[in-house]
């Protein structure tokens, strides 16, 4: 599994990447070398899952476009989480959070959560018509790995609110 942890470090390094340390030079960086970082992940993501999926032809020409589906949906998912650390970052950085804030991007970060969950719930019956369900728990397995590391990186990199 050196493979799968390459990966989750990669996707860790996107995850965590330091909104509470950005020096005025990083943030000005465009958002092309983001893309770019995305991109690698995706594909290097998509290699471990290949490699530890052990699919049929078969079962590969109905997983795949599956597995797109479902990382486009995550990568949504993805996206309200930066944004809810980016606003979090903005105001613990700026000594200017609020109570009222505060249990604003709490209730977020659980409906990201709730977000994730459902996405889940919904992917299930679709992957159990392209894989069998010993292969359905084995994809889960890898999404929940990646995200219980990238969420774990995360949580050391934010700080506790003040």
């Amino acid at each position: 599994m050196t493979s799968m942890r390459h990966v989750l470090l990669l996707v860790v390094a996107l995850a965590a990447i330091p909104a509470f340390a950005q020096s005025p030079v990083a943030a000005a960086k465009p958002a092309d070398n983001m893309q770019i970082l995305r991109e690698k992940l995706q594909a290097d993501k998509k290699l471990v899952v290949a490699a530890n999926m052990d699919l049929t032809e078969a079962e590969a020409k109905k997983f795949w476009p599956l597995y797109e589906e479902y990382q486009k949906e995550l990568y949504k998912i993805n996206d309200r989480m930066a944004t809810m650390i980016s606003a979090y970052a903005k105001d613990f950085n700026a000594n200017s959070l609020t109570d009222a804030t505060a249990i604003k991007l709490t209730e977020q970060s659980i409906a990201i959560e709730e977000a994730e969950t459902k996405l889940k719930r919904a992917f299930i019956p679709k992957l159990g018509t392209a894989l069998p369900g010993r292969k359905v728990a084995r994809y889960v397995q890898i999404e929940n790995k990646i995200r219980a590391l990238v969420k774990y990186e995360i949580a050391g990199e934010v700080p506790l609110a003040p």
